[in-house]
């Protein structure tokens, strides 16, 4: 492999930290089509530029974000599709562990999801993990970028700490989740390996339904209406 790398001018370590950036700007694409979906939805004639400027995605430029919302077209009018069409090429999926699954107990089953929230004409990015049974949010976090390390990775290191010190046992816990990046980014996965957590994702928005209605109860009830 050395010979390899050699022959194409780069190293190991050089080769391996250009795929980690290529992954991790695929999985924040990812999660921007999920969330220009639920833009879309809530603002169906918001224009793509006018998306851009609020979403700030730091995987593209402006002249990109607009090619990739005419790719699925995101143009500005209401669309509604809950499934991902993107090229999932690199991108990990997992099998969806709660097709039949009765949930009987609290840490069985921890459901995520990320959404956004306009302030003073900024976005904030959202993610909540909930406890499947008891409904209780266990982990939350807010943050102005879409990076694992901002949202996903310290929400869930809030949800573990809860739990060990209520000295819980969360081994075996179904984490269920969307296709979004931020779920099957290498510093997460580590951690819910190295707590011996089964990872889950839904291919439909309603297959993630607890997760989707918590949002919408946050977004909504709490932070519009300011109660």
């Amino acid at each position: 492999m050395n010979k390899l790398y050699k022959s194409i001018g780069t190293t190991k370590q050089s080769f391996h930290q250009k795929e980690d950036r290529w992954l991790e700007n695929k999985s924040e694409q990812e999660h921007i089509l999920l969330l220009i979906y639920q833009i879309r939805e809530d603002h169906p004639t918001m224009g793509i530029r006018d998306m851009y400027y609020k979403l700030k995605p730091e995987c593209m430029g402006r002249d990109a974000f607009e090619l990739f919302c005419k790719a699925e077209n995101l143009g500005s009018k209401k669309v509604r599709n809950f499934r991902i069409t993107t090229d999932s090429s690199g991108v990990i999926r997992f099998y969806n562990l709660l097709i039949d699954l009765e949930i009987t107990r609290i840490n069985q089953v921890w459901q995520s999801d990320i959404t956004y929230f306009e302030l003073n004409g900024v976005f904030y990015y959202i993610t909540f993990i909930i406890d499947a049974f008891s409904r209780r949010i266990v982990g939350h976090q807010t943050s102005t970028r879409l990076k694992t390390d901002q949202t996903t990775l310290p929400a869930l290191e809030m949800a573990l700490k809860l739990r060990k010190n209520q000295g819980m046992d969360i081994r075996g816990l179904i984490f269920h989740s969307d296709g979004g990046g931020q779920y099957y980014a290498k510093t997460f996965l580590s951690l819910t390996s190295k707590n011996q957590m089964r990872n889950s994702m839904c291919e439909y928005a309603w297959e993630n339904g607890k997760a989707e209605r918590i949002n919408g109860v946050i977004k909504t009830t709490i932070l519009f209406t300011g109660r």
